[in-house]
């Protein structure tokens, strides 16, 4: 015989299973997007969930058997409130892995917290055959890495070396910057080797980055350095997934080294693998790069006049930071010029023009580090892609 609580408790039950149900599939989706602004919160680790995956690379012979080689490791972090559009996808420079993005040597949150603070989806990698990303011996080509002195001179103690002019304004690093420093040593620590090719890296590169590009949709990509390369490659390869390019110091300047070495480079202006032109560029001579300044660490090349248009960086609007007394602030202009002469939409801003004084080149680490995101970058990003700020 049927009770009056039966009655009763059969459709509580029911209502409690429906309700589960509706929870686990919620929780299947992707983050939804709120369009209010989360409260800033500068220095402050941030609440999220991390998960990690590989995008490319192939199997190839190997001995008897074979091995993955090319493949890139992904780490995705998602705020507890997503409310941006776009995720924003760091690619690190040289010697350096995606740990670069996480924390500064002296411990502080590092760029990825604020932006998750800021309601970004975030992506860090580690480019092909470096740090996550395995390097196969007999497969991948040869690797070289940053001895101190280099790390010391270039980067961290510039002001001691003055390699450079403005080396001397360096300030911002925290600690000495030597070895021994207790700052310097940890981050020191961090460095790896990293393919010695910059065709090789670029065309690993463009296959992994393309996937992961195809597989979380449209970006925002971060650059710094050596990977500036790597952000035109992608954008190129793919347009209408990558929203925009923040070039931090990125990768020059066109044709050929400066200050430490003057050797010819990036063949085809920025890069070393071919970018779409028009007119088309059918061998690196169609270029025909003239000199337009002669300087004691650098000579400055350009395009020949009437200059051909990179026409799918052309769609992407671009940030470029430079540093006051990193090397890069001796001859930034001239990689700003080529871009612009390509028809691409540059906004360049140079730090201490807008009063952030004593940075160098790895500034999205040093002590005022949140203070460039936060004035600099993530509300460029907000005018350019979003709409608001």
């Amino acid at each position: 015989m049927t009770s009056l609580t039966d009655h009763i408790l059969n459709p509580l039950i029911i209502a409690s299973v429906l309700l589960n149900l509706l929870f686990l599939c919620r929780s299947r989706r992707a983050p939804r997007v709120s369009h209010s602004k989360p409260r800033s919160s500068v220095g402050e680790k941030a609440l999220h969930t991390r998960d990690y995956f590989y995008v490319g690379g192939s199997y190839v012979p190997h001995g008897s058997s074979v091995v993955h080689h090319g493949q890139m490791y992904v780490e995705h972090l998602t705020p507890a409130r997503v409310t941006r559009r776009f995720p924003v996808l760091f690619i690190h420079g040289n010697g350096m892995t995606g740990t670069s993005w996480l924390n500064t040597p002296d411990g502080r949150p590092g760029w990825s917290d604020y932006f998750l603070n800021e309601g970004y989806e975030v992506y860090i990698v580690d480019q092909p055959a470096r740090g996550r990303s395995a390097w196969q011996p007999e497969v991948d080509g040869a690797t070289s890495t940053f001895t101190t002195r280099t790390i010391e001179s270039r980067f961290t103690a510039t002001k001691e070396h003055g390699l450079w002019p403005q080396a001397t304004l360096h300030t911002q690093w925290p600690g000495s910057g030597s070895r021994g420093d207790p700052i310097f040593d940890a981050f020191y620590r961090s460095v790896v080797p990293g393919l010695t090719s910059a065709v090789e890296m670029s065309e690993l590169m463009k296959v992994a980055g393309s996937a992961l590009l195809d597989k979380i949709g449209p970006a925002v990509v971060v650059t710094h350095s050596q990977s500036g390369y790597l952000g035109w490659i992608l954008g190129d390869a793919r347009p209408n997934l990558v929203k925009g390019i923040v070039a931090l110091e990125p990768n020059g300047p066109p044709f050929r080294n400066a200050i430490f070495m003057r050797n010819p480079a990036r063949v085809f202006g920025l890069t070393d693998i071919p970018l779409t032109f028009n007119p088309p560029v059918l061998a690196t001579s169609d270029l025909r790069p003239f000199a337009v300044f002669e300087g004691e660490n650098y000579t400055s090349l350009q395009q020949s006049f009437p200059p051909r248009r990179l026409v799918h960086l052309a769609q992407i609007p671009v940030l470029l930071v430079t540093s006051e007394a990193g090397y890069h602030a001796v001859y930034e202009d001239f990689t700003v010029q080529f871009l612009q002469e390509a028809g691409v939409n540059v906004t360049h801003i140079r730090l201490e023009s807008v009063g952030i004084r004593g940075n160098g080149h790895m500034f999205f680490m040093e002590l005022n580090s949140d203070q460039i995101a936060a004035e600099i970058v993530e509300p460029w990003i907000r005018r350019s892609l979003d709409g608001t700020g």
